[in-house]
């Protein structure tokens, strides 16, 4: 494996195990402004995208009205509401410090808003890991390679020297759209199978072995 001098993570589903939250927050937000429960693997698909791209997804042909009002209920909901627990997976802390003590630089590209990934890095005591972030609020949606293509610019780093982790096609998808390596999770949305149509460099199955296949330990 390469010693990648940017290691570049998604957060929810990859760092954090977020998923079931997203998804019951989701499908409350929807009770919340009278439209149909969505299906909850539907929900798990559109994970990593924008939150406005997603529930054009999820609800197609849902008015600009209804995806403003799915934005702050779902907000709401995830924030304030829903207690499903979204701990950091396990091994999440030792490996963003053994990265970091072997002088890699870190970053985040999420789907994301910016205030919510400001919030959950400061609950889970990760701010002072990470060397840069771009998040769906500031960049255009995976699997667009946007947010890819600013870290490599704004941290000076070539797209051979970066290697992009995740837990969805749409993660996947960016990263190739910018000719970056990749290495899928299975921890989070999508399985084995779907993660590898994107020639992933690797697919790990916990953070633990991602740490043997980034570091060697």
């Amino acid at each position: 494996m390469k010693n990648y001098k940017l290691v570049i993570f998604d957060w929810d589903g990859t760092l954090m195990d977020s998923v079931e939250r997203i998804v019951s927050s989701m499908r409350s937000a929807a009770v919340d402004v009278g439209l149909p429960i969505p299906d909850a693997e539907k929900v798990k698909n559109i994970i990593g995208l924008s939150l406005p791209e997603a529930i054009m997804t999820i609800f197609p042909g849902c008015t600009d009205e209804n995806v403003e009002q799915l934005v702050l209920a779902y907000k709401k909901q995830y924030v304030t509401v829903d207690n499903t627990p979204t701990p950091l997976f396990e091994h999440a802390l030792e490996l963003l410090e053994k990265l970091k003590q072997d002088n890699r630089l870190l970053a985040v590209a999420t789907g994301k808003g910016r205030n919510g990934l400001e919030r959950v890095m400061a609950e889970s005591n990760t701010n002072a890991y990470f060397n840069n972030s771009k998040c769906a609020d500031e960049s255009t949606s995976k699997p667009s390679p946007d947010m890819i293509l600013q870290l490599l610019n704004e941290l000076n780093v070539k797209a051979e020297n970066a290697v992009v982790i995740g837990d969805t096609v749409h993660d996947m998808g960016m990263a190739k759209n910018a000719n970056v390596d990749r290495i899928g999770v299975t921890m989070g949305v999508h399985t084995r199978d779907e993660l590898s149509l994107f020639q992933p460099v690797a697919i790990v199955d916990s953070l633990a072995e991602l740490s043997s296949v980034l570091l060697g330990d």
